[in-house]
């Protein structure tokens, strides 16, 4: 049988650079949207749609990694019935 591959994963370094740009991305748009010079009611309109924006792409980026899981999983279990009847099949035996 084949083996099984490593699961991948990220570094602390490239796990802390993510987290640290999105809170300062984060944080610079609720600067901008606070000195920006315009009515209260638009600002908060502003900001509820960062908001908005910020958690569709959490999603978004949830339901394309489960997409991936689930595809390799069939793989593995395709290939996992490949290599059984590949193991089983003895092309030497005596066919009746």
């Amino acid at each position: 049988m084949s083996e099984t591959p490593v699961k991948e994963q990220s570094t602390a370094a490239f796990y802390g650079q993510a987290v640290a740009s999105f809170a300062i991305a984060m944080v610079a748009t609720a600067v901008g949207i606070f000195r920006l010079e315009a009515d209260a009611w638009v600002r908060a309109f502003l900001a509820i749609a960062v908001l908005y924006l910020v958690t569709s792409s959490f999603t978004l980026a949830k339901v394309i990694r489960d997409r991936q899981e689930a595809g390799r999983i069939v793989s593995r279990v395709d290939q996992a019935r490949l290599e059984k009847l590949l193991a089983e099949h003895d092309p030497f035996a005596e066919r009746i």
